[in-house]
């Protein structure tokens, strides 16, 4: 998955369709994603034996990483994102419109 922890993004299908907001969760496994403030939901909890009230909690729910696109921190437009090595064996991610470096990765 491009996709890290950290990154803003742009949803395109949905609900929250052209809403942007920065990821704070990723499931690899799933190929899914959580972002900040959108895809939510309403919980209601039951009182507990313990004394606690019931309340109405809300919650991200994980949305598809196929479903949302990156913002390139440089040049503010949504982008897909490509790797390149250079000679030391670094590996990066690039904004596909303005070639400029979103992230190094350390490769082996």
């Amino acid at each position: 998955m491009k996709l890290i922890k950290g990154d803003n993004v742009q949803v395109l299908i949905g609900k929250d369709k052209g809403r942007s907001g920065k990821i704070i969760r990723v499931l690899s496994k799933k190929n899914q994603v959580v972002v900040e403030g959108l895809n939510k939901f309403k919980k209601h909890l039951k009182p507990s034996v313990s004394g606690q009230s019931g309340r109405i909690i809300e919650k991200e729910r994980p949305i598809s990483s196929s479903k949302v696109i990156l913002i390139c921190p440089h040049c503010q437009k949504t982008t897909r994102v490509a790797y390149q090595l250079d000679k030391s064996g670094n590996k990066y991610r690039i904004c596909r419109k303005c070639q400029s470096i979103i992230q190094y990765e350390k490769t082996k």
